[in-house]
């Protein structure tokens, strides 16, 4: 099994490529797409602001786009996560628009959230496999279909979308491989279902 992940220069690729090890799974680290076409999934990390991030991914945008609309499954990381969607009036830039949101500030007292939370999965929903997990972002995602949304979590009494999934779409605002043991086996989970697919 081959797993892309895709570094534009907007994360520590790295470290979620030794999660994915953890994991049991071998993990290509990219900033090219030469590996796109034979990959059995993508893994899109990243920090920062979302502005940047889309003017780094606009060379690949539509690349990229294409791949996942076509069916290959994707898990967007923080960053990533957010840049699976259109749009963020907050900064200038284009997503790859393969979720329909928007993304804006988390409207809180206290910016940027960081530190454990507990995960609350939506009902209707299949458990995440964790209970809790690590974040480090000030921005938050608000996917326009309310049956994407998979899990929710709150900062400072404000609940926000934490992990949400669409078909082979996955997206997670924490981040797994800083979540122990709980979020290696949230990615073998994710591998597993690929696998399957």
């Amino acid at each position: 099994m081959r797993v892309l992940i895709f570094d534009a220069g907007i994360s520590n690729a790295h470290s979620i490529a030794k999660a994915l090890r953890a994991a049991d799974a071998a993990a290509d680290v990219r900033t090219d797409l030469t590996l796109l076409p034979s990959a059995d999934c993508l893994v899109l990390p990243g920090v920062g602001a979302f502005g940047p991030a889309a003017q780094a991914l606009a060379p690949y945008r539509e690349a990229l786009r294409t791949a996942v609309t076509q069916g290959l499954p994707v898990l967007g990381i923080c960053l990533g996560m957010q840049l699976l969607f259109d749009r963020s009036p907050e900064s200038p830039g284009g997503g790859l628009d393969v979720l329909a949101g928007e993304i804006t500030a988390l409207p809180t007292r206290r910016r940027p959230h960081m530190g454990w939370n507990r995960l609350a999965v939506g009902p209707d929903q299949p458990p995440l496999g964790l209970d809790w997990a690590y974040f480090a972002h000030s921005y938050v995602c608000h996917p326009a279909d309310p049956a994407a949304i998979w899990a929710t979590t709150a900062h400072d009494e404000v609940r926000f979308v934490c992990a949400l999934r669409r078909g082979s779409v996955w997206g997670v605002q924490f981040h797994p491989e800083k979540s122990s043991r709980a979020g290696i086996a949230f990615l073998r989970r994710f591998l597993r279902e690929v696998r399957c697919g």
